[in-house]
């Protein structure tokens, strides 16, 4: 340490002396006489710089000569290793320095100077586990996946670099599609390094994907268990995977297993919906209709749906109407305000023919909060209530163009789907999907707000009627008996006493 301190010293010496005289002599602008041993010498300035630079790498060279006169003499002293390591400090300097700079070029997406330089710095200082990773990401870079791979394949043959050389090899499967190796090699990678997030989250991806939901959920709980997941996150997520594996039992026949998961499900998250709604009617098959009430009695009053009010009707199917109106009241009282319950309940006044009762239902939400749902139910009414068929087809008209109101929509790319599904089918984002009004680009229209014909039964047909009279009204145009023409999604009557929308 004190040598090299001592060399940087006489080093700084060197060349601020150096500096000092060229300038001084640069200044005078004179020559300089030197006499040796009786003969004279006349220097210029300019040879008086020349012979400074001389002179520093002179005493350049001299440092380097006593260094290695120093290693000698430590070697005949017994130190093996002293001109070793003499001339491998040299070696590892320029050998870190080509990394350095390799590291410079990968960073500025000069791949095949990082190849250089990556190549450059294995010659030097041996240590493939630093340089195969630049020479990896730079042939990424460059675009030549092979010679990439061929990197990932050597770094798999050290313990220190196996982790790096699986995951770079399973992100070149994912690239190429090739979902069933790059499961395999997550699998591997996690198996090395189960705390690596991005590991987890790749893994529990490509699980859901291929509807792996045993081996989802137990790396689901791994992510818990090494604190990269909070645990409500992950008591949502884990009721999702098993109402997936519900939904496959059942599938399968394994009724009892479905139940299981089911139910476990519906613990997990009460406010997740289609569990909720499987759950109950597990409960149902099994003649436990309490404990099916009083799941859907708390999910409705965590988030009004259709579904739930669809496995709520199928707790009992053989009664009437308005004991139907009567036994809905368990929800119906619970979220009176709510958008959901006011449709429901209007659809059960229709069925029992209490068409007043259903516009009171109702209510302005045609006005306040109007979708394809509500004004469909409107015309209903009005269809009950007498009103001409013109004044019928508006309503109908107005829903056509009318939002479809909460859908299921993924939070990633905001497609629409007709129903729940536990990974998105456009982008394959897992849990993705909440039950909200799209946004834009609205294309689907969800099975369950279909539910009027589950309720209103003998109404079903006139609606049906009602709504072929409306698609022929807009593909063939007003009939010469009653002319009329459509403004603005309203339909306006030309002629008779029809009463406007």
């Amino acid at each position: 340490m004190l040598w090299s301190l001592i060399k940087i010293l006489l080093f700084v010496a060197a060349i601020a002396a150096a500096t000092f005289g060229a300038g001084y002599l640069m200044e005078t602008g004179s020559d300089v006489l030197v006499t040796v041993a009786g003969t004279e010498f006349v220097i210029s300035p300019l040879m008086m710089v020349v012979l400074a630079l001389a002179l520093v790498c002179a005493v350049w060279l001299m440092l380097k000569v006593i260094g290695f006169l120093l290693a000698s003499y430590r070697f005949l002293n017994g130190d093996e290793t002293a001109i070793s390591r003499y001339f491998d400090r040299n070696r590892e300097k320029r050998g870190y320095d080509a990394l350095s700079e390799g590291m410079m070029a990968l960073a500025s997406g000069e791949g095949r100077a990082a190849m250089a330089k990556a190549a450059k710095a294995e010659r030097y200082l041996k240590r493939p586990e630093l340089t195969n990773l630049i020479s990896a990401q730079a042939a990424e870079m460059v675009g030549d996946k092979k010679k990439a791979e061929e990197v990932y394949k050597r770094l798999l043959l050290d313990d220190k670099t196996r982790f790096v050389g699986v995951r770079g090899i399973m992100k070149q499967k994912l690239e190429a599609g090739d979902t069933d190796t790059a499961l395999l090699l997550a699998k591997k990678a996690f198996a090395i390094k189960p705390k690596h997030v991005e590991t987890q989250d790749t893994l529990l991806r490509l699980q859901a994907n291929s509807e792996d939901w045993g081996g989802a959920r137990k790396t689901l709980s791994a992510k818990l268990r090494h604190g990269s997941l909070p645990r409500d996150v992950h008591r949502r997520r884990d009721a999702v995977l098993a109402l997936s594996e519900a939904r496959d039992d059942m599938i399968n026949g394994n009724v009892a297993k479905a139940r299981e998961a089911s139910i476990e499900a519906n613990r997990l998250s009460p406010d997740l919906v289609p569990a909720a709604a499987m759950a109950a009617r597990m409960y149902i098959e099994a003649g436990k209709t309490r404990n099916a009430v009083r799941i859907l009695k708390k999910a409705w009053d965590m988030n009004p749906h259709p579904d739930l009010a669809v496995a709520f009707a199928e707790i009992s199917p053989d009664e009437t109407p308005a004991e139907r109106v009567k036994r809905f009241k368990a929800l119906t009282k619970l979220k009176p305000a709510h958008a959901q319950t006011k449709m429901l309940l209007a659809e059960l006044h229709i069925a029992a023919n209490d068409f007043p009762a259903a516009r009171t239902a109702l209510g302005d939400l045609v006005e306040t909060d109007p979708t394809a749902r509500s004004l469909t139910i409107m015309a209903a009414i009005e269809r009950g209530e007498g009103s001409e068929d013109s004044f019928v087809r508006g309503w109908l008209t107005k829903a056509l163009s009318a939002s479809r109101g909460p859908q299921w929509v993924c939070d990633n790319c905001n497609s629409v789907h007709n129903e729940w599904v536990p990974v998105c089918k456009n982008c394959g984002t897992f849990d993705s999907l909440s039950w909200v009004v799209p946004t834009v680009g609205e294309v689907a229209m969800p099975d369950s707000t279909k539910i009027l014909p589950l309720i209103v039964g003998a109404i079903e047909n006139k609606v049906d009627e009602v709504a072929s009279e409306a698609v022929q009204h807009t593909t063939q145009g007003p009939t010469p008996s009653e002319p009329e023409v459509i403004a603005d999604g309203e339909v306006v009557a030309l002629g008779g006493d029809e009463k406007p929308v």
